[in-house]
């Protein structure tokens, strides 16, 4: 499980408003020192004082200012159309003062938006934006070729590197995301084979279990069979209940274990990584899960609840209907997916309590862990703990949730079905 993690303060800022703060910082610049201050010993050829004398001008400013600020609110959920906004509206600018090339401060606003372009775009939609700001500088540089009005060093050429450069750092952050959601893939994929294999092996376990006692029972029976058939017959009744629950349980695990499609280095990697007890995703979480693993069965949880409450989360159990045996892999599984809950309930919510219900029903049991915490795992992105209860219940054909509760806190509920072969079996053999 991994907890929710808050970007920086400059990365929350949206992009569209990195767009429009470089554009009005370099578009109220030169009117305040060129137009609006007193005059100066100093000049602008770009900005002449009378620049913004006709009333066209003013007008065509203004359109200049809605045309950026809008096509920068505009970035994020429409990029294209909103790209063209910004272009458009440096042109504009570039018209209002009588310019015939654009103001190399000024295009950095279209820099700007190319930049995000190509972090978050197709990389088609991104190679276009770029020949579209390429295209209106070579429209400028070409026309003042035509008619002969070009003096001094043309700043296209620049403005162009500039293009490339910022298309080149938008499209780096592009790949280096395309990158870490693979590593993500991958290590969600990694996590769902570690859990199937410690899965395998702890119904291996529970299959060693009971075939344990069946060994014993079948023992005890063959000694008593001639001095005491009572006795030598419970113990063969226990024997066959035993073994029938393990072949019940044998062929609901085998049958919805799905093989994953990876090579043997793979697997290899993963079983590495499960007898290390380190979790591809959950880092040091494994520390604290192992400090709250008890036996397996749902009998154990009020002595996890008293680890839980050691731990500093005060776990208050409710049991519902009438208790009984379950089937080993069942028993196990409930279990699993309560200590998973209230070790998140202990490292991510924050709250001082936590509530374990579990209902025993007629052909089904329903466990439910909630909380009132601040805090909760994050389930959208990289919760491998949830994905291991979620393929926990999946495995025994029952049904999962988990996320925040309407009023505050998290809420973890299982469904699993409690299948009836083995009691309809006896039946129909005692028939």
């Amino acid at each position: 499980m991994s907890a929710s993690v808050s970007l920086p303060l400059l990365k929350r800022i949206p992009p569209g408003l990195w767009t429009a703060l470089a554009w009005c910082a370099t578009s109220v610049q030169p009117i305040v020192e060129y137009v609006v201050m007193p005059p100066g010993p100093t000049h602008s050829l770009n900005f002449p004082r009378d620049g913004l004398d006709s009333l066209a001008s003013r007008l065509l400013l203004v359109l200049a200012f809605v045309l950026v600020l809008a096509g920068s609110a505009l970035l994020r959920r429409a990029g294209p159309s909103a790209y063209a906004l910004v272009i458009a509206g440096v042109v504009a600018s570039t018209v209002a003062w009588r310019q015939d090339e654009i103001p190399p401060l000024q295009f950095l606003t279209v820099d700007v938006a190319l930049c995000h372009m190509a972090a978050v775009r197709p990389r088609r939609d991104s190679l276009t934006a770029g020949a579209g700001a390429l295209a209106v500088l070579t429209c400028y540089f070409v026309l003042r070729l035509v008619t002969g009005e070009d003096s001094g060093v043309a700043p296209e050429p620049f403005l162009a590197l500039t293009v490339v450069i910022a298309w080149l750092i938008g499209n780096s952050v592009h790949q280096a995301r395309a990158h870490t959601e693979e590593l993500y893939a991958r290590a969600a994929e990694q996590a769902v084979i570690a859990e199937r294999l410690r899965i395998a092996r702890e119904m291996h376990d529970t299959v060693a279990h009971s075939i344990g006692i069946i060994a014993l029972q079948a023992g005890a029976a063959a000694r008593v069979v001639e001095t005491q058939p009572d006795r030598a017959r419970e113990a063969m009744v226990a024997v066959e209940k035993a073994g029938r629950e393990t072949l019940s349980g044998l062929r609901r695990m085998l049958g919805a274990l799905r093989q994953a499609d990876e090579d043997r280095a793979e697997v290899d990697r993963a079983d590495r990584d499960r007898e290390h007890d380190r979790d591809p995703a959950s880092g040091s979480a494994g520390r604290t899960s192992e400090s709250l693993r008890p036996a397996a069965g749902l009998a154990d949880v009020e002595r996890l609840a008293e680890t839980a409450t050691a731990a500093g989360v005060r776990v208050e159990v409710r049991r519902e209907g009438v208790q009984r045996p379950l089937p080993a892999d069942v028993d196990l599984a409930a279990l699993r997916i309560v200590q998973e809950s209230v070790t998140n309930a202990v490292r991510h919510s924050g709250a001082d309590s936590c509530l374990v219900q579990i209902a025993y029903g007629a052909d089904e049991l329903t466990v439910e862990v909630s909380d009132r915490g601040s805090g909760g795992p994050d389930v959208g992105h990289a919760g491998f703990g949830l994905i291991g209860m979620r393929e926990r219940a999946a495995l025994l054909h029952g049904d999962f949730t988990a996320g925040p509760r309407p009023g505050g806190g998290f809420r973890v509920a299982v469904r699993l079905p409690i299948p009836a072969t083995t009691e309809t079996e006896e039946k129909g053999r005692a028939r």
